[in-house]
């Protein structure tokens, strides 16, 4: 037995004093094994994942139980031996890429960080296993990827770029902790396969935490399923898809399927949102080609397409943030200046943002009422009681309640319950559009369908315009009025949903609705000979 986890017992810090959140769960996996984590947000997942490293978050403590590898239990180490121990022995894939590298420094360099750390390779072994690994994850120039920092490539290529990083002292044990979140469907195809392919040649074993059910059907050996911080039931991966146990388990298993219904929009109207002819890039690289496509008012349009595809950096230039080379951007009818700078208070009012990583996007050191107070003051000159009239009926639009969570800071909020702030956060401009980026991608399928409840009541009641970036045709489906499908930062179909989609009218379109995961344990193998083919 490689890992042996035995009625392990966590518990939260609180005003009240100690609280559990692990009520003495058991876990166990062998050499060359997976072995997939679900349930939804709070479950106790990621606390589990890390207690395999010995590990518990700021605020946690071990109340009980063993953590054995290979028969040594990890809580009776001293800190400095459990360090020794993470990165080589067992490593750690993070959900959120960004918040996870250093910014100052260039990828080749912090993968070669941790062999460097626990002298088991020298320099020029790691950056040839470093080169070799960015083959197998699909990233771009694989002999010069490590050479950018992490700011100068895509979301999902951090993420891959990470989970190369985590193989870097070729460990035992990897603890994969949502690592295709922030992918595309036809990258994290790749993804999963390198993974797989890595875990069964190495004899690598793995602890795959997700919410994705059709993920955990392709990469895990046996499935444990959480809730509450108590486990619900076990069985390996065929048995349990086949016939889950527990009425838990199969409320997971049933498809939720939010669809907004067909609205009439008004299509003569001057759009909220119009690119036309829109070229950007960096420096000498052109990333944006002639991009045009509007948004109608009161619509939602969402825009998709594979890493790299030029998606984010449409944003960017919507936003302001990186200035085209040509063409325009017009809100509202007006020609809106290139850049940020040049705009006016009420120009950049009309128009806001949610981000996809709420845990990097919200100030850790502010309050929910002052992180909610800074645009109500900004852009509406809110203060005194008006101010606090305002906070409540945006606590209220997003169904938190006031008294209880105007006054705690992020970390202590749930992933959903944060998203939700980040939607609050735009509301207080009274913006006119609002750009989603990936909002529910990091979220479990109970909290997202919530968050996309919560964004189309809110559009119904203001009107309000969306452009949702996504990699995920659930939530194209579930949400969206258009679509606007790009490919190597081109417009290669767009129009009403159903005219895009239904069926597909561009062959890249078919590839992107065929890689969707599908809950078949057989569904990776068959698209990888498919591929193959």
């Amino acid at each position: 037995m490689l890992l042996d986890i035995e009625n392990l017992k966590i518990e939260a810090k609180t005003p009240e004093g100690w609280a559990p959140i692990l009520h003495g769960v058991d876990l166990k996996v062998d050499r060359g094994e997976v072995v997939g984590l679900i349930g939804e947000s709070g479950a106790g997942k990621s606390t589990l994942g890390l207690a395999a490293m010995g590990f518990a978050q700021p605020g946690l403590r071990f109340a009980g139980g063993h953590v054995r590898f290979e028969g040594t239990d990890l809580l009776r180490l001293s800190e400095r031996q459990r360090r020794a121990f993470r990165g080589d022995r067992v490593a750690y894939v993070a959900q959120s890429a960004a918040a996870s590298f250093n910014p100052a420094w260039r990828l080749i360099d912090q993968f070669c960080e941790g062999p460097a750390i626990h002298r088991s390779a020298d320099r020029a072994s790691s950056e040839a296993f470093a080169r070799a690994l960015y083959a197998k994850m699909h990233l771009p120039d694989p002999e010069h990827f490590g050479l950018r920092f992490p700011h100068q490539v895509s979301g999902g290529q951090l993420q891959r770029a990470m989970v190369a990083m985590a193989m870097a002292c070729k460990p035992d044990l990897i603890v994969f902790d949502e690592p295709t979140t922030a992918l595309d469907v036809t990258t994290q195809i790749g993804v999963l396969a390198a993974i797989r392919q890595a875990v069964e040649a190495t004899g690598t074993a793995g602890i795959y935490i997700t919410h994705d059910l059709a993920v955990v059907a392709q990469m895990a050996d046996r499935i444990k399923v959480m809730r509450h911080g108590r486990e619900v039931e076990e069985a390996p991966t065929r048995a349990m898809m086949a016939a889950p146990a527990a009425e838990y388990t199969r409320s997971l298993w049933a498809v939720r399927e939010f669809r907004r219904p067909e609205r009439a929009l008004d299509r003569t109207a001057t759009p909220a949102l119009e690119i036309r002819g829109v070229t950007a890039g960096y420096g000498r690289q052109k990333v944006l080609r002639e991009v045009s496509f509007e948004v109608p008012r009161g619509a939602t349009v969402a825009v998709v397409g594979e890493s790299g595809s030029g998606k984010s950096t449409t944003a960017r230039v919507i936003t302001g943030l990186l200035p085209p080379s040509a063409g325009t951007v017009a809100l509202d009818g007006a020609i809106l200046p290139p850049r940020l700078d040049q705009r006016t208070p009420e120009q950049l009012r009309k128009m806001q943002m949610i981000y996809q990583m709420a845990d990097t996007a919200l100030n850790p050191r502010q309050t929910i009422r002052q992180i909610l107070s800074r645009p109500l003051g900004f852009y509406r000159g809110l203060s005194g009681q008006a101010r606090e009239d305002r906070l409540h009926e945006l606590m209220e639009q997003i169904e938190l309640a006031p008294e209880k969570f105007l006054d705690r800071l992020p970390g202590e909020l749930s992933g959903g319950q944060k998203q939700r702030i980040g939607i609050a956060r735009a509301l207080a401009a009274d913006p006119e559009f609002i750009i989603c980026d990936e909002v529910t991608s990091a979220l479990d399928q109970l909290v997202a369908e919530g968050i996309l409840r919560l964004l189309s009541r809110l559009q119904d009641e203001t009107g309000v315009s969306y452009m949702f970036i996504t990699h995920d045709l659930a939530t194209v489906r579930a949400i969206a009025d258009d679509v606007v499908v790009m490919q190597g930062g081109r417009v290669i179909d767009s129009g009403p949903q159903g005219a895009v989609l239904d069926p597909p009218r561009a062959d890249y379109t078919r590839t992107l609705l065929a890689s969707v995961p599908q809950m078949d344990p057989d569904w990776l193998e068959r698209r990888i000979a498919e591929g193959a083919e």
